[in-house]
């Protein structure tokens, strides 16, 4: 059975409970000369939510669930589980509602992160790796009765992120297509539910990486999928398996899931450091490695919101990305 998106109501409702808790991230035009060589008439606007708290959009989809909790619910703390900026935004979103967050992480976290984890207060449960990560979890909720804050999967994480949508369309109300990271569907199913309903007219398109791609092997099954092997440098967008509510969600609202190679990645964060003086993870450059990529003929001439998810990202492996972009851009000359 279909999931019923988030009403308008209900999103309003939602960022009005958000606000003073979260940054309403700003909007800026990215217009520079090589990429009117490359796009043509296309207009892009770079929507910056690599400047939220905790480094990326997950605040929002936290918070909101959060809030959602009874007191007393509540100050029995809260648990979750991933490769860090859920984890952050978890501890970041525990920390503003005075609770205690314990995280669960895979020893292979880029330490970056886990650090930043650690400043919001959160006690830290490393596994061997994401496919432990989620019984642990599942454990700790069990036997100390926190609360399992879910990275991507529920009503409230796309009630949440649906406030991203929201804040979108009103900035910039005019857009022809948006496009959107994909790792478990939490942000884009929120994203997709507003402005479907908000501006009809505008298209959304999904972005996943080929070395993490269960919504299109979810898309293609006709249901949620697990991940094969993961291999891809965006670990933000590389969850196990895709579940039934953000599924759904996507699988109603998105026009179209396109894929993008690491390269394409390396190559957009290149771009985005060198043209917009933004440093962001790999994550963070999906959407515009899309409209680089796949998308570049079908949107050309088009009004193109960009979500940059997020830029949480340790100096030596920005530089390896970099320099890897950089060699990209001159090999291929986009």
């Amino acid at each position: 059975m279909a999931v019923i998106p988030p009403s308008i109501p209900a999103i309003r409702e939602a960022a009005a409970a958000l606000e003073g808790l979260i940054v309403a991230t700003p909007v800026i035009p990215w217009q520079p000369p090589w990429l009117a060589d490359v796009l043509g008439a296309t207009k892009v606007f770079l929507k910056l939510e690599l400047f939220q708290h905790a480094g990326s959009f997950k605040p929002r989809g936290a918070l909101t669930r959060m809030l959602g909790l009874d007191p007393g619910t509540l100050k029995r703390g809260v648990t979750a589980v991933s490769a860090g900026n859920h984890a952050a935004a978890v501890a970041f979103s525990a920390a503003r509602l005075g609770v205690t967050a314990k995280v669960v992480m895979p020893a292979s976290a880029n330490p970056s992160r886990v650090a930043l984890c650690r400043t919001y207060g959160a006690e830290i449960v490393f596994v061997k790796d994401v496919h432990e990560a989620f019984p642990m979890g599942e454990t700790i909720e069990r036997d100390e009765g926190r609360t399992m804050i879910h990275p991507f999967e529920g009503v409230e994480v796309s009630l949440g992120t649906a406030t991203l949508g929201l804040e979108l369309i009103e900035q910039v109300p005019d857009l022809d297509a948006i496009i959107v990271p994909v790792g478990g569907g939490g942000l884009a199913s929120g994203v997709a539910a507003a402005v479907k309903q908000l501006s009809p007219e505008c298209a959304v398109f999904g972005v996943e990486p080929t070395g993490a791609d269960s919504m299109s092997r979810s898309f293609a099954a006709g249901s949620p999928q697990a991940a094969g092997a993961i291999t891809t440098i965006a670990d933000s967008l590389a969850p196990p398996f895709s579940l039934p509510h953000s599924f759904s969600l996507c699988r109603q609202l998105l026009d179209d899931l396109v894929l993008v190679d690491d390269d394409a990645l390396c190559s957009s964060l290149y771009h985005l450091f060198r043209s917009a003086k933004l440093a962001v993870e790999p994550a963070g450059a999906a959407s515009t490695a899309a409209l680089l990529g796949p998308l570049r003929d079908r949107l050309r001439g088009s009004r193109v919101g960009l979500i940059v998810c997020g830029a949480n990202i340790d100096h030596a492996s920005f530089a390896t990305y970099l320099t890897r972009g950089a060699a990209a851009v001159t090999a291929s000359g986009v």
